[in-house]
C-alpha cells in the first residue's frame, strides 16, 4: 500500500475514510429504505444491500488497518448475510402463498353460497 512513500500512504488513508463515510451514508439511507418499504420485497433487498455495504467496509478496513484476521470475519459475515436473506425470502414466499391460497378459498366460498348448487 505505498510503503515509503508519505504522500502515498497519507493518499491511500483519505481515499479509504472517504469511502468508508460514503458507505457509512449509504447503510444509513439503506436501512431508511428497510423501515419504509413499501412492499416486504424492497425491505428484503435493502437488508441484502446493507449486508453487502458493511462486507466492503470490512474489507476495506482489513486493506487499512492491515489485520488479516478481518478478512475471515467479512467472509463469515458474507456467509450468514446470505443465509439471512434466504431465510427472508422464505418467510416471505410462504406467507405471500398462504395469503393467496386463504384469498382463493374466499373467492371460492363467495361463488358457491348464492346458488347453492342448484339444490
Amino acid at each position: 500500500m505505498g510503503e515509503g512513500v508519505a504522500g502515498l500512504e497519507q493518499a491511500y488513508r483519505i481515499l479509504f475514510t472517504g469511502a468508508l463515510i460514503f458507505l457509512a451514508v449509504m447503510l444509513v439511507l439503506c436501512l431508511i429504505r428497510a423501515i419504509i418499504g413499501p412492499r416486504v420485497a424492497d425491505r428484503v433487498v435493502a437488508v441484502n444491500m446493507m449486508g453487502t455495504m458493511v462486507m466492503v467496509m470490512i474489507a476495506i478496513l482489513t486493506v487499512m488497518l492491515r489485520e488479516g484476521y478481518l478478512a475471515d470475519i467479512c467472509l463469515i459475515y458474507a456467509m450468514l448475510s446470505f443465509l439471512a436473506v434466504i431465510l427472508l425470502t422464505k418467510v416471505y414466499t410462504g406467507v405471500y402463498l398462504e395469503h393467496k391460497a386463504l384469498e382463493n378459498r374466499e373467492q371460492r366460498q363467495g361463488k358457491e353460497e348464492p346458488g347453492h348448487g342448484g339444490i
